[in-house]
């Protein structure tokens, strides 16, 4: 997502949509693998039964805050303090298989606007970029060890940046002379070698998500999520997953194709003869942001929501 500099509120993307395609059963189990600050949480618990359960999941230990908190409110919600691939253990605290499982992946507007958090280009803080600021190493300790094709192949891989290579040399140039510690310094240097940039898309834009992306191993947690999620949901159980960018959308397209028994034959695709047996059904098509919505939160306008039904 594009920040553009503005403070917003929380606000639940695709709500409505979310809703519609992926509740349905009043007494059922439920898991928010982002929680977030609990919007879509919130709505869910709302349309919930007495013996309806949800069970939300964040590593970002302010969103573990308002988890706390609500769970302190409703007995039907618990938070878990991890990463979304902890799906199988979320379940078991459930003790039966879910009817639904929402993923709505990457960095959320709080995490955006905190200059503190490192997420933003546009907003001076510390290179930090990580989901959990306790735990593992910054993108700043990173650049500061990272070999330059190390720094180049990230850039490329998660960010698509084609002037990856350029970019990760000044990189290395630069820190060799003074360490690279904060946002705004790296966003300058890496608009030095790109300019300004098409209008109204900064030039370090494909360069930070790629980062974040790498520092918080989301993808390998989206791959090994999509995975556990054929064996945690319950027959009838969907499978909804909001992205925001190509890379993500591109994983969970293929997943649900791959395992709705549409996958291709031959040249890429499974060895002629092998049939990969169909575990999911698709629910409708990809569905974007409505215009209301958008005049209401940008963020939204780059949302994909794909829903998928498991089947016996």
């Amino acid at each position: 997502m594009t920040d553009t500099g503005t403070q917003y509120e929380h606000q639940p993307v695709m709500l409505e949509e979310v809703l519609e395609m992926w509740f349905s059963r009043s007494d059922g189990a439920y898991v928010d693998g982002t929680f977030g600050r609990g919007g879509h949480s919130r709505a869910l618990l709302a349309k919930l039964g007495p013996k309806g359960r949800l069970v939300g999941i964040d590593r970002d230990p302010q969103a573990i805050a308002v988890g706390d908190a609500l769970a302190a409110e409703d007995s039907r919600f618990q938070i878990v303090a991890n990463r979304f691939d902890c799906l199988p253990q979320a379940v078991a605290a459930l003790g039966r298989p879910i009817d639904g499982l929402l993923l709505d992946l990457g960095v959320s507007s709080p995490q955006l606007d905190d200059a503190a958090r490192g997420f933003s280009f546009l907003r001076d803080g510390p290179l930090d970029m990580r989901m959990d600021p306790t735990s593992g190493e910054s993108v700043a300790q990173w650049l500061a060890r990272a070999e330059e094709k190390a720094i180049a192949d990230v850039l490329y891989r998660y960010g698509e940046e084609r002037k990856s290579r350029r970019i990760a040399r000044r990189i290395c140039e630069v820190r060799g002379e003074q360490p690279i510690t904060r946002t705004l310094q790296l966003a300058e240097l890496i608009e030095s070698v790109l300019g300004r940039g098409e209008p109204g898309k900064h030039p370090a834009t494909r360069s930070f998500q790629a980062l974040r992306i790498h520092i918080n191993g989301e993808l390998d947690a989206l791959n090994k999520v999509l995975e556990q999620s054929l064996e945690t949901l319950a027959i009838g159980g969907r499978l909804a997953i909001i992205s925001f960018h190509s890379l993500e959308d591109r994983i969970v397209k293929l997943f649900i194709r791959d395992h709705s028994g549409r996958a291709p034959r031959g040249r890429g695709g499974l060895p002629l003869g092998e049939e990969m047996p169909q575990r999911l059904e698709p629910v409708g098509k990809a569905m974007r942001a409505s215009k209301g919505e958008l005049k209401v939160n940008v963020r939204s306008r780059s949302a994909v929501l794909r829903v998928a039904e498991k089947v016996a």
